[in-house]
């Protein structure tokens, strides 16, 4: 089973519905069948490298919002964020395009370290206000993920995993994701937002029964279970 996220680091509800799917996950019977992949999403594509200002001054200007409305609704995502586990520090926010750190991602995910990447990237943004705009912050990261120096120089230096970027926005419009978190298991199912763990976990069960094969059950004069029986096909009927 295979269940695609699309995400922004940049989300705080995103880093929210990570975990809450994590716990889902973790107590899902099936959990080694399931591989899960990191799509990317940006909810400002138009925000510069580095935005001079803090996140309460982006979201009050670039937005149009209230600062007692935007106040208020960091409030309120900061007390959903430590139901979690999670220390939201908005005040310590640094506001940065985040094109580069999902191409980071990409670069992560060819050295098996997809879902460690996506995790610091959220965690530095909102717990620690770290730059995730800066080169030498991302290839700080990237060290310490195992990546190489010259990777990770050829990321800053080319266009190196933009194309793969720019795609998973693509493939988010034509699924008609308009917002993130965005969960899609086996592109059957769709749960868009971070939903509890009781939802994920529903989720998770009916996609399972879903995908399993037909599993034949007949029993035997015996009691046992054999599998067939007498039948008509197109060459005849048995005996």
């Amino acid at each position: 089973m295979k269940i695609e996220i699309w995400s922004d680091v940049a989300c705080p509800w995103c880093y929210i519905g990570k975990r809450r799917f994590e716990m889902a996950l973790a107590a899902f019977p099936h959990r080694d069948s399931v591989e899960v992949q990191w799509r990317s999403y940006q909810l400002d594509p138009t925000l510069p490298d580095h935005y001079d200002g803090t996140e309460l001054d982006y979201l009050s200007t670039r937005k149009g919002m209230a600062p007692a409305q935007v106040a208020g609704m960091f409030a309120h995502v900061a007390e959903e964020a430590s139901g979690e586990g999670l220390n939201y520090r908005f005040d310590d926010v640094v506001v940065a395009n985040s094109f580069t750190a999902h191409r980071l991602i990409h670069l992560a995910a060819a050295h098996g370290q997809q879902d460690a990447a996506k995790e610091r990237l959220l965690s530095d943004h909102f717990e620690r206000g770290l730059d995730i705009g800066s080169r030498e912050y991302l290839t700080s990261l990237g060290l310490g993920l195992g990546v190489g120096a010259a990777e990770l120089d050829e990321l800053f230096t080319t266009d190196k995993y933009a194309d793969d970027v720019r795609q998973d926005f693509e493939e988010g419009r034509a699924l008609g994701i308009t917002g993130v978190p965005f969960f899609v298991i086996d592109r059957k199912f769709g749960l868009s937002g971070a939903q509890p763990a009781e939802t994920f976990s529903a989720a998770l069960e009916r996609a399972w029964q879903d995908s399993r094969p037909l599993e034949m059950v007949s029993a035997a004069p015996g009691g046992e279970a054999n599998g067939t029986a007498e039948a008509c096909g197109p060459a005849g009927c048995s005996a």
